[in-house]
């Protein structure tokens, strides 16, 4: 889980006091950032959490090129990212092993969804053209 640490100023707090305070405002929060507070926002997440299930969820980076590391198997055919954080409607994108401006996605469905996409013809034939 990836939280979010913050420090809150004003414009007027910020130009009174230099970058230097607001720094360590940065670094107070980071330093308070304990591990109580983790394990109470997970905590508090885990009890609201909550996916929509009519939306589509995008991830990934495109400044990490995937497909240039090299352990001497040659050219990777495909990237995956694994079991960790999948849910019904998740799509993670990376730059595209053709490269070029291409671009390869994982998109994760609950069987029953696949299955509807796989029995569409018209979106069946986008990728048959």
């Amino acid at each position: 889980m990836v939280q979010t640490v913050r420090a809150t100023t004003t414009t007027r707090e910020l130009v009174d006091h230099g970058v230097g305070w607001a720094a360590l405002r940065l670094h107070e929060a980071v330093a308070s950032h304990s591990d109580k507070r983790i394990k109470e926002g997970m905590d508090a997440w885990d009890a609201r959490v909550h996916f929509d299930k009519n939306s589509v969820y995008m991830g990934s980076s495109p400044r990490f090129d995937m497909y240039g590391n090299e352990f001497g198997l040659g050219k990777a055919l495909a990237v995956l990212s694994g079991y960790g954080n999948k849910f019904d409607g998740k799509v993670t994108s990376y730059p595209g092993r053709e490269g070029g401006g291409s671009i390869d996605l994982e998109v994760c469905l609950l069987p029953e969804h696949m299955a509807a996409f796989e029995s569409d013809e018209e979106f069946s034939n986008i990728f048959n053209e």
